[in-house]
């Protein structure tokens, strides 16, 4: 996909990330959905990963303008035992990230997996933030991960 604008923000020491943003209309007029997942993985400022252009195809196909992504978690890491022995996972500062994005969106989407369940994180959101959707749950209740949906799926309410 061709983007018009791309954006992360890293710590510091490059382990976390708090936020990945894309753009792909200059029409300013056009919403922008957040999507929450679980951790970072190895998108940064200039390149995506599966889960990016997976996400960025569903808001694209929905009629949004951008995307802005965000996760229970901040620390980078590829396998989830990476994330459960991290000291901080969580991140300094990564309320406040989650927070933002959602206040600037029009659509949020849950979108976390089976591992959201850790440390309380993903009940911890889903109380702050009962305004949220996804693209299905898991056997588990979670919301799905992305990946793992048909392209045609449309977001619902995770409240009832």
């Amino acid at each position: 996909m061709q983007y018009t604008s791309q954006n992360a923000r890293f710590s510091k020491c490059k382990s976390y990330r708090y936020n990945l943003s894309r753009s792909w209309s200059e029409d300013a007029e056009l919403p922008k959905v957040v999507f929450i997942g679980l951790n970072p993985s190895m998108a940064d400022q200039r390149s995506d990963d599966p889960t990016i252009r997976r996400c960025a195809a569903f808001a694209k196909s929905w009629g949004y303008g951008g995307m802005e992504v965000v996760n229970l978690f901040a620390f980078c890491a590829t396998r989830p035992v990476d994330l459960r022995l991290a000291p901080r996972p969580i991140g300094r500062g990564n309320d406040r990230c989650i927070a933002t994005a959602i206040a600037s969106a029009s659509l949020s989407i849950a979108c976390w997996g089976n591992h959201g369940q850790l440390l309380g994180r993903a009940e911890k959101v889903l109380r702050r933030y009962p305004q949220l959707h996804c693209l299905g749950r898991n056997a588990s209740g979670q919301p799905k991960h992305p990946l793992y949906i048909k392209s045609t799926q449309r977001p619902f309410a995770i409240a009832p």
